[in-house]
């Protein structure tokens, strides 16, 4: 009779987690990456060799507040680290940039009360504060780019881009004396007008009037989708309108759910003379600043406005996030969305920060 062969037991079976490893095992053996993304990741140098977007300060326009005043500054409450220059400070502060390396600058007024009327007649006046402000600061730093707002909210009243009938914004009334206002502006040096009314028509009054009057080389960079915003708060209080605006501006200023009539504002202003757009605010529309880059090439800006500037400062100071490396990726956005530059109240922080990088 044959012997039954017996078959030797195995002394244990795989663990659960043998298995699992070996599974794992497998799985990465699989991988068969030739291309690792991380490669280029694994140093500086490296990142900074295959970097798509790169800030520098030739990006930045720094926006300033001025004040008619024997104080040198005046902080601005809601604005962190933000203060009303008087002029001569302005002055020092416009030669400060130009140090720094940055292009322009933006200097917006506040206008006393007693300067303000139904009509913003204090626009035009030659020896206003914006005019004297240009006035001086291309006499010292004449090297600095000027780019001065067409708008009346400053010196209105009634804290309006336009003159008013009732509580209706008068269109054309309010273009001839913007038209005006642009002409006062260039005609004390000012680089740049940059209407930031929104009423129809008024890059091309405007064009036109530079033209006429030998300042054909005085550039237009429109306001051309202005959206009517939350964001505004903190720069209306440095302007002083937030106590005097009735109502709100959603007749002029565009709807926020809106894109396409944004191509379409960008499309107008760009036939009647603009030589560069901006989007206003920044950070909560770069869908409509990549867009308006996209279908236009043309020289496209965008506002970081005073709302967004707050919302930062306010978290770095209460050590909810880093402030230095929020800016910084703050204004990379804009860049990579297709910005060529912002106006930023980061910009002499920033621009400070890249002179130090060399």
């Amino acid at each position: 009779m044959a012997s039954r062969v017996v078959q030797p037991f195995p002394h244990s079976l795989p663990t659960p987690q043998a298995r699992q490893d070996e599974a794992v095992q497998k799985a990465v053996d699989s991988l068969g990456l030739t291309r690792r993304m991380r490669r280029n990741r694994k140093a500086d140098w490296s990142r900074r060799l295959v970097r798509e977007t790169v800030l520098t300060t030739a990006d930045l326009i720094w926006p300033l507040f001025l004040v008619d005043s024997s104080e040198a500054r005046s902080p601005v409450a809601w604005m962190p680290g933000v203060d009303r220059l008087n002029i001569e400070e302005a002055v020092r502060q416009a030669a400060h940039a130009a140090e720094l390396g940055i292009p322009a600058i933006a200097p917006f007024p506040f206008v006393e009360k007693s300067l303000r009327d139904a009509t913003g007649s204090e626009a035009l006046n030659a020896r206003n504060l914006m005019c004297r402000a240009v006035r001086a600061i291309k006499a010292e730093v004449p090297q600095i780019g000027i780019i001065c707002d067409a708008a009346l909210d400053p010196y209105t009243s009634h804290g309006h881009d336009g003159v008013m009938a009732g509580e209706r914004i008068l269109n054309d009334a309010s273009v001839r004396i913007l038209t005006q206002q642009a002409l006062a502006l260039a005609d004390a040096g000012a680089d740049v007008i940059a209407p930031s009314d929104m009423m129809d028509g008024r890059v091309g009054a405007i064009r036109a009037a530079l033209d006429a009057s030998g300042h054909e080389d005085v550039q237009i960079m429109a306001y051309a989708a202005k959206y009517a915003s939350a964001f505004y708060g903190p720069f209306r209080d440095a302007i002083g309108t937030n106590a005097t605006l009735i109502g709100d501006k959603r007749t002029y200023q565009m709807d926020p759910g809106n894109s396409d009539e944004a191509i379409a504002e960008v499309a107008l202003d760009l036939e009647e003379g603009a030589d560069m757009v901006m989007i206003k605010p920044g950070l909560p529309y770069l869908d409509i600043v990549a867009r308006v880059k996209d279908h236009f090439r043309v020289p496209t800006f965008a506002y970081q406005v005073s709302g967004e500037y707050a919302m930062i400062m306010a978290a770095a100071q209460n050590g909810w996030l880093d402030g230095d490396k929020a800016m910084v990726e703050s204004l990379m956005a804009f860049k990579r969305a297709g910005a060529d530059g912002v106006l930023s109240y980061f910009a002499p922080m920033v621009a400070a920060k890249l002179k130090a990088m060399g």
